[in-house]
């Protein structure tokens, strides 16, 4: 589908200007007669001074969107488009609430403004939240104006006229949003809501009654077509490929000597540039320059670079663990994030039942489809012009204007960060450290287009991955109510916020010091256990070895893995049924209770959730094939302040001989509030449940030489066509706002899977991936003595 240019923006009128200025002070106000037969000529509308004048065939309600006399209705986005249909999600939300018909709504990705400043950030599922209000208000903003106009036109009062299905009527009579645009539109004439009238105005309490329904993306059509265009298809006149040469380690590096002769003779070959930029992170790099890609590829591969590495380059993924192993045994290190109080310490000492262990998870990569990539010149009027797929503008283009000396208050003047389609986000795209490089080479070369392109291996290289985890669980079991009793949770990890956020302004404030709220992310249940206590350690060296970065799920992708295979492990020392044991612990009381405006219902929704996947697939499950087993996992993501519960159930064949293990089908079910397009969050789900079994049988990879080892498919091997699990997908009907959907999927499937290998042959699992080898290890500690 053509995108037509984006509509600029006129300056807005107050609500009460634009009423009156439309159509006269009574009229506006309703004092007509019901569909009166008096027939009503719109007054003059004075032009306005200064601002830029609206289109003559267009009207613009507030900044979310801009009505076209042809009919057609521009939704403007701000998030960024990763496959994930965001723009379709929050564009049915504005159109239902307007009662505009859907085949007549466009999307626009808008490139950064400073109006929509605040919106330039894409991830933690939290874009249908976010927007769920606001979309509504901008939809009922459109509504209200074009029923105030069109009254006059119908002989109506406003409050008589009905607005459905691009059509305001009254008596019989009707005027299509368009034809209304093309009576009312006056060049000069200003109108809309501002932000601030837009928060104001009171929504009605129910959902339009077409939220909901299953919608078709309205970015398919060019994507299958070809015409959407991505990071890596920007082009600009006289722009040079370039290619990073990349230092051994992410840090401290430093470059001893470049020899670039042999690629001197090839057409078209540039030069190498050096960047060493510590500030930024950019030590030891090189960036190789060329007039075609292919060449920066050829001269790339015959240049001689001679580094000295970081102090890292020793690092091994065992010196890590080493390290965690260490921090999690120091009872001073790290922050208490909730405090359990003397009387948790107490218990778990005295317990006379009590159940204590570890669970690990190794690095995993991004591996988005798309290499990331970045093309930035400074162009005619002096504004750097980025142009690059990107998930969080916000956060990066102050680090850019750092990089360039620009002051923090012209950051949006002097910079422009072209929109495009993210060929696979999934969060790697939320660190800006692939842009920066792009930048400082323009910069030294005068502000000239650069289009730095990484390959895959040097996307691997380079990549912020999810940092390797361990985690300890410690519990006491009360024999009379076989309930857990008092309970402490430490987790060790790289801290992503600490990395990627500067000034450390992603954390947040512990008990007694400070701490990164994506590393705990998860690990504050919703069952009551008595005292609780979570503390989370930084393990500095991986800090120091890797870039922590977020990752589809973050905090939960690894805090339900240890939590939820604790439970049934919990629950198999109780003698307890494990979705009972879980049931009776999921009480509405307390901090439990849950409340406005995001967590209503507390444990009793993640209660639901749980009973309605058991009702779903027959629990107990028995009389299935030997060796195969069912697992459940409960939980919520993204965050206790906005969950979206869930409930899964992975049904698993292990084969004992080979230790492989097969997901043969997932249940999940799901409670995110209002569903705003089915068809769309059965999507995310799904691919976010794929997602979570290939991290639990696949993905991951070694820390070894300072970085991590895989760097291409040969070594690398997410989940394969023919591995994937049928899926079956269910939604709670629940009255509440709608909650996120891109990551809650991921969370559960880990466990689940663990649960049910050990339903299956009785071995259990505490690290992830699970590898055959470790399947074997645990058949054999699972063992009857001989």
């Amino acid at each position: 589908m053509p995108v037509p240019p984006r509509p600029r923006s006129p300056r807005s009128l107050s609500r009460r200007q634009f009423l009156l200025e439309a159509a006269g002070g009574s009229l506006a106000f309703g004092f007509l007669p019901t569909c009166a037969k008096a027939e009503i000529v719109l007054p003059p509308l004075p032009e306005r001074l200064g601002g830029t004048a609206a289109q003559p065939s267009e009207l613009t309600p507030n900044l979310w969107c801009v009505l076209h006399s042809d009919g057609w209705l521009d939704v403007n986005i701000a998030r960024a488009e990763m496959g994930q249909h965001v723009g379709t999600a929050l564009a049915s939300v504005l159109a239902d609430e307007m009662g505009m018909p859907w085949n007549r709504v466009r999307i626009i990705q808008v490139d950064t403004e400073q109006r929509f400043w605040p919106w330039y950030a894409t991830g933690g599922s939290r874009s249908v939240w976010s927007g769920w209000v606001p979309y509504r208000q901008a939809g009922l903003a459109a509504r209200l104006m074009l029923t105030r106009l069109a009254a006059p036109l119908l002989n109506a009062a406003p409050q008589a006229c009905t607005v459905a299905d691009g059509q305001v009527s009254c008596g019989g009579r009707a005027m299509s949003f368009g034809e209304i645009v093309a009576a009312c539109a006056r060049p000069g004439l200003q109108m809309g809501y501002t932000a601030e009238e837009l928060a104001a105005l009171k929504l009605p309490p129910v959902a339009p009654p077409q939220t909901g329904r299953s919608l078709p993306a309205l970015d398919i059509p060019p994507k299958v077509t070809g015409a959407a265009r991505y990071g890596i298809d920007a082009r600009l006149p006289g722009q040079l490929y370039a290619r990073p040469l990349l230092p051994p380690t992410r840090y401290g590096a430093r470059i001893l000597s470049l020899d670039d002769s042999q690629a001197r003779s090839l057409k078209g070959y540039h030069g190498t540039l050096q960047i060493n930029d510590p500030e930024n992170g950019f030590e030891g790099w090189a960036i190789v320059l060329a007039d075609s890609w292919p060449t920066a590829l050829r001269a790339s591969a015959c240049i001689k670079v001679h580094w000295q590495p970081g102090p890292t380059a020793d690092v091994s993924e065992a010196d890590i663990a080493r390290r965690a192993q260490e921090l999690c045994n120091d009872r001073k290190a790290g922050t208490i994030v909730q405090w359990g109080g003397p009387k948790l310490s107490h218990q778990l000492e005295q317990a006379p039942h009590k159940l204590e262990r570890e669970y690990w998870t190794q690095p995993v990569a991004h591996f988005a489809m798309e290499p990331v990539n970045c093309l930035a010149h400074r162009n005619s009027e002096g504004v750097w012009e980025i142009h690059t797929g990107c998930q969080a503008q916000k956060l990066i283009m102050p680090q850019i204007a750092q990089a360039l000396g620009i002051p923090a208050g012209e950051v949006t003047q002097r910079i422009v960060m072209k929109t495009y389609f993210l060929g696979g986000g999934f969060g790697r795209r939320l660190n800006g450290d692939y842009i920066l490089p792009a930048v400082l080479a323009s910069r030294q070369l005068g502000g000239r287009p650069v289009k730095l392109i990484f390959t895959r291996e040097d996307d691997m290289k380079f990549d912020s991955v999810r940092a390797p985890s361990l985690q300890r669980l410690t519990a006491a079991l009360d024999p009379e109510t076989r309930r857990l009793s008092a309970m402490a949770y430490t987790t060790v990890t790289g801290w992503p916020s600490k990395a990627l956020v500067p000034d450390d302004k992603g954390l947040l404030h512990g008990v007694n010091g400070l701490y990164d709220p994506d590393s705990v992310g998860g690990a504050e249940p919703w069952y009551t256990v008595g005292p609780y206590r979570l503390r989370a350690i930084c393990n500095d060296l991986t800090q120091k070895t890797i870039r922590p970065g977020w990752l589809r799920s973050v905090g939960p992708g690894w805090t339900n893995w240890a939590l939820e295979s604790f439970m049934d492990e919990a629950a198999l020392m109780a003698g307890c049924d494990p979705v009972a044991f879980r049931l009776s612990m999921l009480l509405p009381v307390g901090p439990n209770a849950g409340g406005p405006p995001d967590a209503v219902g507390g444990a009793s929704r993640q209660a639901a959730v749980l009973k309605a996947l058991a009702e779903r697939i027959g629990w107990p499950c028995r009389d299935l094939p030997p060796d195969t087993g069912i697992g459940i996992a409960s939980g919520y993501g993204q965050s206790r302040e906005m969950p979206t519960w869930g409930a899964t159930a992975a049904l698993v064949h292990v084969d004992r001989r080979t230790g492989v293990v097969t997901c043969r089908k997932l249940w999940l079910v799901l409670d995110a509030g209002t569903i705003v397009n089915e068809d769309g969050a059965r999507a995310q789900c799904e691919g976010a449940a794929l997602w979570g079994v290939s991290m639990a049988l696949h993905e991951g990879t070694e820390i070894r030489h300072g970085n991590i080892a895989a760097r291409n498919l040969d070594t690398y091997t997410p989940l394969r066509i023919s591995e994937t699990p049928a899926l079956d997908i269910a939604f709670l009907k629940t009255p509440y706002p709608p909650t996120g959907l891109g990551e809650p999927g991921v969370t559960l499937v880990a466990p689940a899977i663990g649960n049910a290998i050990h339903a299956a042959v009785g071995a259990r699992v505490r690290r992830l991936p699970i590898r055959p080898q470790e399947v074997l290890e645990a058949l054999s500690d699972s063992a009857p003595p001989a």
